[in-house]
């Protein structure tokens, strides 16, 4: 376990939740956590291990999605243009070739349309909500991971690096890999939820698509059934995160994000996010 660089808000019983979150955190030997919460209707905020560096994994979709939304809204491209499908992609240490390992991608369909046009939106839903790694890089290709990360940095997410697409892996034994931190995540899930990450419209169009989220076990599974939870998890080796806007009934959302290291076991560390889910959730709603 390692915590460091915590703070919190004085409002509420933050310090119990703490407790509890570095409790259960230690009692999973091996796992270096991440958290980052506020909650937008209480004020209550609460920082453990959140400056730390993780491999972003699969959250680093959840910037492309704001960049292409940005570039979009710009009048760069269109959401509803046909992008060409080759899996086909140049490595970022020398420009070399690699194609995507279809046994590798939690999303299968767009393989079978290798050579065809599918339209940029209906990519960007398999890349949130399937988490398909042709559809991300693909879209990376059109956007520009400088230009993602440069974005982040005008939302005032001062850590996160968006190098590169997915299994470049020339990059990846060079450690030129995609890294974000807890604090990082949540000030751009708040940016998503206060609607300016972009313009109004297309801020509503990205809380949709994470609603649609299709891998619910780790932050959803920490809430009552039809709490809606607005959310892009994560997954590589020995890493496992989810970054969420939560929406209790009755009253404004809260943002959570949990990164995790060190667990090889994958249903492990699910549980571990969705016990610290739990815990925040019971904080969020108890009576002031």
């Amino acid at each position: 376990m390692a915590f460091s660089g915590q703070a919190a808000s004085q409002t509420g019983n933050l310090s119990t939740l703490r407790a509890e979150i570095e409790t259960r955190v230690a009692g999973a030997p091996g796992a270096v956590v991440g958290v980052a919460y506020a909650d937008l209707a209480s004020g209550d905020t609460l920082h453990i291990n959140s400056d730390s560096t993780f491999h972003a994994a699969s959250t680093m979709k959840v910037p492309v999605m704001i960049e292409l939304f940005r570039q979009a809204g710009n009048g760069g491209f269109s959401l509803g243009q046909g992008l060409m499908i080759v899996n086909r992609f140049a490595s970022i240490v020398d420009g070399s070739g690699y194609s995507l390992d279809v046994g590798s991608d939690s999303d299968s369909s767009l393989y079978r349309l290798n050579g065809q046009r599918v339209r940029v939106d209906s990519l960007l839903k398999l890349m949130i909500t399937r988490s398909s790694n042709l559809a991300t890089n693909t879209l990376i290709t059109l956007v520009g991971a400088e230009r993602v990360t440069a974005s982040m940095r005008a939302l005032g997410a001062g850590q996160i690096m968006v190098r590169r697409g997915v299994e470049d892996q020339k990059a990846f034994d060079a450690k030129l890999n995609n890294t974000t931190t807890a604090r990082d995540l949540a000030i751009i899930m708040r940016a998503i939820e206060e609607g300016s990450a972009a313009d109004a419209s297309a801020t509503r169009a990205m809380r949709e698509i994470l609603l649609a989220q299709e891998f619910n076990e780790k932050i959803p599974s920490g809430v009552p059934a039809g709490v809606r939870v607005a959310h892009k998890t994560g997954e590589i080796t020995a890493h496992s995160h989810d970054a969420a806007i939560v929406y209790p009934p009755g009253r404004r959302p809260y943002i959570l994000v949990v990164l995790t290291r060190g667990l090889s076991d994958g249903d492990q560390s699910s549980r571990l996010i969705g016990d610290i889910s739990r815990m925040v959730y019971t904080h969020a709603i108890a009576p002031r």
